[in-house]
């Protein structure tokens, strides 16, 4: 199962490809934060929706708080969605 899973952006790594590090859970990933420029462009201490590895949308907190805690209730599929990015790399 692939979720879209909540995060913050902690840091951006690399600008110029759109790289982002981004905290799920406790979990620190790279992320793609390319289709979210312009307008929508995010930066340090924003929410995002994340799947497969692109951030796809900006959220607000309190709307990334419900979604982690609907996620949480859903038990193994989130476990298993975090510990896949825990595993996951993208440079």
């Amino acid at each position: 199962m692939c979720l879209g899973i909540p995060g913050q952006i902690v840091e951006v790594v690399d600008l110029g490809h759109h790289i982002a590090k981004v905290d799920v859970s406790g979990v620190r990933r790279n992320v793609n934060i390319g289709l979210l420029t312009g307008d929508d462009a995010v930066g340090v201490g924003d929410w995002v929706l994340i799947h497969v590895g692109f951030a796809m949308s900006k959220i607000d907190e309190a709307e990334a708080t419900a979604t982690r805690e609907f996620l949480e209730r859903l038990g193994d599929p989130y476990e298993q969605e975090l510990a896949e990015l825990s595993a996951s790399s993208i440079e």
